[in-house]
């Protein structure tokens, strides 16, 4: 049940961004095809998920990630989810930018740890083209010259910065959506859906690929995140990655009271999307910490193959990585090596 606090919080922010227009867009599906495959019983739609994978991907493979915080806290904006918005008073302080060494450093242990992908993340509203930027174009290419995957997310981006992340060697930029259209309004009003879907258009324009997903357990409906899931199935191409997230209620932040994510409803969750986004890797993200061994293990069973591996995901806990070897051991599956994950992507 949503407390009174974010009630409220809810309602100002729908009111402020009440003239948010829908864009046009390709329509594979409709509300009513994902609402009906969202409400089908939940063993059934294992079943169904679990048989599309099975023809899309290997069976026993889970690809690890590792993703870096490189610029933390300061963020300008209001993300209700977020400690590292300036909006709030949280325990997440504003630090000074890592330099690259630093970054290459993390990114050495990583591939030595097992992951494939590192992703690095930086606490900005939008791209400042400048020294900053820079460095982050430096990190890109280390990270690439280790035969890594390099992923970064880092707000909002025009064209012209999506082409020089891509010619650095730029494998993947992600920009969640988070919610539904009509849902964001009350998470975010410091920019909208739309700013939203014109930053992954800018991305695919330059060749990169789109990992971006979103976040449930924010006092939305079904129908928000069906519509989330549907936003993301008609993207023309669909996302090469999918991040499915329950949220870390933080102290400080407006959904600091919210009750936890029933891990069922993150298994139904990912279930749907592997249906609706067939080829698509879908990420077993943020709010693992909450989870038990089963409830995991039911995730991927539902079609997650992928997980970000390592103690810290940006500035939230994650599981120690000790735990994630065991419970890929246990489950029978295996890392995936980075030939087969860096070709599995470019298709």
């Amino acid at each position: 049940m949503t407390s009174p606090l974010v009630e409220a919080h809810t309602l100002a922010r729908r009111s402020s961004n009440a003239s948010a227009k829908p864009a046009p867009g390709p329509e594979k599906f409709d509300r009513a095809q994902v609402r009906a495959l969202y409400d089908k019983p939940l063993l059934q739609l294992v079943d169904e998920a679990r048989a599309v994978h099975l023809r899309h991907h290997p069976d026993n493979e889970v690809q690890l990630c590792t993703l870096l915080s490189v610029k933390t806290g300061g963020c300008a904006e209001d993300c209700s989810y977020c400690p590292q918005s300036s909006k709030y008073e949280t325990d997440v302080e504003p630090e000074k930018m890592l330099n690259v060494q630093e970054v290459l450093a993390s990114a050495r242990r990583a591939k030595e740890m097992g992951s494939t992908r590192f992703c690095m993340g930086a606490a900005w509203r939008e791209v400042k083209d400048g020294p900053a930027f820079d460095k982050v174009l430096d990190m890109v290419r280390g990270v690439k010259d280790m035969g890594l995957e390099a992923c970064v997310t880092l707000g909002m981006l025009d064209e012209k910065q999506a082409k020089k992340l891509k010619d650095a060697g730029l494998d993947a930029y992600n920009h969640t959506i988070d919610t539904s259209r009509e849902n964001y309004p009350s998470i975010i009003t410091s920019r909208t859906f739309d700013d939203r879907l014109r930053t992954l258009g800018n991305v695919r324009e330059a060749g990169i690929t789109v990992c971006s997903g979103g976040i449930i357990g924010m006092g939305e409906s079904n129908d928000d995140r069906c519509e989330m899931l549907r936003t993301l199935a008609n993207l023309e191409p669909q996302p090469e990655s999918v991040p499915i997230n329950a949220l870390v209620p933080v102290k400080g932040t407006p959904l600091a009271e919210m009750p936890p994510v029933d891990p069922l409803d993150l298994v139904r969750m990912i279930a749907v999307a592997r249906i609706l986004m067939p080829h698509t890797r879908v990420r077993l993200s943020a709010g693992r910490t909450s989870l038990t061994r089963e409830a995991q293990v039911l995730c991927m069973l539902a079609g997650a193959n992928s997980i970000f591996y390592g103690d810290t995901l940006l500035t939230t806990a994650n599981p120690e990585a000790e735990d994630d070897r065991a419970l890929i051991r246990d489950m029978g599956l295996v890392a995936m090596p980075p030939s087969v994950s860096s070709a599995a992507e470019a298709e």
